[in-house]
């Protein structure tokens, strides 16, 4: 996983144009930190982070 959606910060491999999440072809290589949501209805962190899919999501992104 290389590049992070600018939109809904997930985290996908380099290869990909749009985000498969939220449809955004606004990516970034430069993002830092990551959390792996599992439930995210059931996670206070997909909740404050607006995560409504389980991934591997970026905590910053430039």
């Amino acid at each position: 996983m290389d590049v992070a959606c600018r939109e809904c910060h997930s985290l996908h491999e380099a290869s990909v144009q749009t985000c498969p999440v939220c449809g955004s072809s606004s990516l970034s290589d430069d993002w830092a930190g990551c959390v792996i949501v599992a439930h995210p209805n059931q996670s206070d962190v997909a909740g404050t982070m607006n995560v409504t899919q389980l991934g591997t999501y970026a905590l910053k992104v430039r």
